[in-house]
């Protein structure tokens, strides 16, 4: 009785850890989709102004991270030291800015959900750079996965609606430069999450130390690049004359931080297969919102390259996770009531 009541103990803790994370993730990363295409793509004050200043975006976002995770080591009594060389902290930081501005860039000449289904195919970078950084080997059904994600991919892009247009440009030249930086923040990205994989794996390095030191080098190279670029004082004028911005780019840069912590908790409780399954769902959900939200139509192609990208995806998980249940051994047979262990 005792041990059956233990166990439903565990099982309901594990269900509330459950609706904890997948809340947590959900919640702080739609939002975080909606204010960045609010941001990039609304017109602020009377007389309809547009954000332009991407890498100041950039700027708040690891200002606000890195003093958070700074805070966390400082709590933890945790080493505050940089663990690796300081110059591998700042490639990584490189390519996270270059990502992250082609991310916020692509937004002016594509839609929210064109991106958000385009960042499904970061499968493919990461696969090419896993197997010239870390000599990685994949499976024919990898590659058969990451084939479907892009010809579902592309079939989104090549095929709009004819009404969802860019506030800033038309024609055929707006698609092609917001496939081309989409394609820089696929590269990019898929060559910062195998370069920090490396590190974890070749140093002893905990998750918020690596966090601490990139966003801290991220802080001063988009520092310095809008005082090169004259951005810094522009950026603070339009905010300072229109303070639902700021307030917007304050939410924004609190809920990429918040996600940081939910995605490191459900990565280090479920496992990164589950992680991967509340991802899908998510840019699922951010798309559904964003056409919701901002009246973005969607062709009936489309729509095709949507189940054709998630239906790869989610099968993808579910194989990966049924093959995880089959290489785990089998729990120990259970000794009836009226027999006692040897030794007892």
């Amino acid at each position: 009785m005792a041990e059956s009541e233990t166990v439903n103990g565990v099982k309901e803790n594990k269900l509330w850890k459950g609706v904890f994370a997948v809340s947590g993730i959900m919640s702080t990363l739609v939002i975080y989709g909606v204010l960045q295409e609010k941001i990039m793509r609304v017109p602020y004050g009377l007389n309809k102004e547009f954000f332009k200043y991407s890498l100041f975006l950039v700027f708040c976002n690891r200002l606000t991270t890195s003093a958070v995770s700074a805070g966390a080591l400082l709590a933890s009594k945790k080493v505050l030291d940089p663990v690796a060389p300081v110059y591998k902290y700042c490639l990584i930081s490189v390519t996270n800015i270059l990502t992250t501005t082609c991310q916020y860039e692509a937004l002016k000449y594509v839609s929210f959900p064109v991106q958000t289904l385009a960042k499904c195919a970061k499968m493919i970078p990461v696969m090419v750079w896993g197997t010239l950084i870390m000599q990685k080997k994949y499976k024919g059904f990898d590659y058969l996965v990451a084939f479907l994600v892009t010809l579902g991919c592309s079939v989104f892009i090549l095929f709009p609606a004819g009404d969802d247009i860019s506030p800033y440009n038309k024609g055929r030249e707006n698609t092609v430069w917001g496939v081309s930086l989409m394609a820089g923040y696929l590269g990019f990205d898929g060559f910062t999450s195998t370069f920090q994989d490396k590190l974890f794996k070749g140093y002893n390095m905990e998750i918020h130390n690596q966090i601490f030191y990139t966003t801290l080098c991220s802080c001063v190279l988009s520092f310095t690049g809008l005082i090169l670029q004259g951005h810094l004082l522009l950026a603070i004028d339009f905010v300072s004359r229109h303070r639902d911005c700021l307030l917007d780019i304050a939410l924004l840069s609190t809920v990429a931080t918040a996600s940081q912590f939910f995605i490191s908790y459900t990565i280090r409780t479920f496992g990164a297969l589950t992680f991967a399954a509340i991802m899908t769902t998510r840019q699922l959900a951010s798309i559904m919102l964003s056409c919701i939200w901002f009246s973005h139509p969607l062709s009936w192609e489309q729509c095709i390259g949507s189940v054709i990208v998630f239906g790869s995806l989610y099968a993808k998980t579910l194989l990966n996770n049924n093959k995880k249940s089959q290489t785990q051994p089998p729990p120990p047979p259970e000794l009836p009531q009226y027999e006692k262990p040897e030794g007892s």
